[in-house]
């Protein structure tokens, strides 16, 4: 268990560091650049000696990062081995005219982001974090540190809230940051003045836009008998990323296929964005990598032929409660080594190859993992994958983490599972 809890604790350091998914970019280029990477842009000229074979690049789209390595013997048709991530989490995002409330209590106007489990946010210290946008044009990342909280409604004022508790999503979901009265006068008003003191040498006028969310302060932890468990915000779907992140970093440029890694941003929301799987992110690097080495549009549509996705999102384990809300005989559990997602009305890209491409790769890795499919009665989520698979016509797998508590503010999984998750994706990118 020593390299698997050396792993958590690393991933541990990944989300603390990531409270947003401008943050979660920064955090991953930092360790890129750390180790030897090149950041290329996108409006620069990419041909020539800039793409050199034996190389490792990362490019930055908002709040997506893609980063690959260059085999020496690299050329317009290598194919490409892809993983991908993303890095938005179920949340809140700050609404235009923020400061709000009533009651002498200061409360923040929000917008529900995806499809975070309300009640679980309930009585959290909270930050706001993200990225500011100022006059000049200039952005900067912010964090608050412990700002914010929604305050639960007292049991003796709600008598049947242990039946049934009801949060509108208008009225109750507002979180309160300080006392005092809201100025009408103020467009921005207090929270701007927070978020400002967080950006360097700013004043709260510089600010003409923000993209802003709210993030659970509380540090992960290990727990339980043997140190088996962990619980963390924004496993999903930082485990994915952390994950991806480190297989390639322990990756040399003596490979026969090119391994690209890309986390994109707004899956919660369904991808349709610039920065999104739903957008052109990959498909514009593999085009430019391609010509990079000397590729035509016919050498680049062999080498896509050629390649394989990988996409890594967070799954369920069986919860031991509910039992019969899973399949009576697919039963991840925690610990079990990461799922293999399969659905027969494509919501998971996974195919009979694909499964066969993900059994190889755990093999090489000495790798147990689980398959999972939903309970007929619960249809599931879906996940970047059959975009990918949609867009580029790529041979697709998805795969994940097993967690209890998706889409809480905080999430759980078993300790060994995401050095796992993360072995069997180095043997993915290089299989031998």
């Amino acid at each position: 268990m020593t390299a698997a809890l050396n792993h958590v604790h690393d991933l541990a350091s990944f989300v603390a560091a990531s409270p947003s998914s401008f943050h979660a970019v920064a955090e991953a280029a930092r360790r890129l650049r750390e180790a030897g990477f090149t950041q290329l842009h996108e409006a620069d000229d990419w041909n020539g000696s800039r793409t050199r074979k034996a190389a490792k690049y990362f490019v930055i789209r908002d709040g997506a990062i893609a980063a690959w390595v260059q085999p020496t013997k690299a050329v317009g048709t290598t194919p490409f081995r892809i993983l991908g991530a993303h890095t938005d989490s179920p949340s809140f995002k700050l609404k235009p005219k923020p400061t709000t409330g009533s009651e002498g209590v200061l409360q923040a106007g929000v917008e529900i982001y995806g499809g975070p489990l309300l009640n679980s946010w309930l009585d959290r210290e909270l930050e706001f974090a993200g990225r500011v946008t100022f006059r000049d044009g200039s952005t900067e990342l912010v964090r608050t540190g412990p700002l914010l909280r929604f305050p639960q409604l007292a049991i003796h004022l709600d008598r049947g809230v242990n039946d049934k508790l009801t949060l509108k999503r208008q009225a109750h979901m507002n979180p309160m940051f300080g006392l005092g009265e809201r100025d009408d006068a103020d467009v921005l008003g207090h929270l701007a003045s927070i978020l400002s003191s967080k950006a360097t040498n700013r004043s709260a006028d510089d600010i003409d836009g923000y993209d802003i969310v709210v993030a659970d302060t509380a540090a992960p932890a290990v727990f339980g008998l043997d140190d088996a468990l962990f619980a963390s915000g924004r496993l999903d779907n930082l485990s994915s990323v952390h994950a991806g992140l480190v297989a390639l970093l322990g990756l040399d440029t003596k490979l026969d296929q090119i391994p690209l890694f890309v986390a994109f941003d707004h899956e919660e929301i369904g991808s349709a964005s610039r920065s999104g799987a739903g957008g052109p992110f990959l498909a514009d690097l593999i085009a430019r990598i391609s010509a990079g080495l000397g590729g035509s549009e016919t050498d680049r549509m062999r080498a896509v032929a050629e390649s394989w996705c990988l996409s890594s999102d967070a799954g369920h384990a069986a919860h031991p409660n509910y039992p019969e809300r899973h399949d009576p005989a697919n039963r991840p559990r925690l610990g079990g080594g990461p799922l293999l997602k399969i659905n027969a009305n494509q919501r998971y890209a996974t195919d009979g190859p694909g499964a066969a491409e993900w059994a190889r790769a755990c093999r090489q890795a000495g790798v147990e993992y689980q398959e999972f499919v939903s309970n007929n009665d619960m249809p599931c989520g879906s996940t970047i994958g059959p975009i990918t698979a949609t867009r580029l016509g790529i041979r697709t797998i998805d795969v994940g983490l097993p967690l209890l508590s998706m889409h809480s503010a905080r999430e759980m999984c078993g300790v060994a599972d995401p050095i796992a998750l993360s072995n069997a994706i180095a043997a993915f990118f290089a299989p031998e």
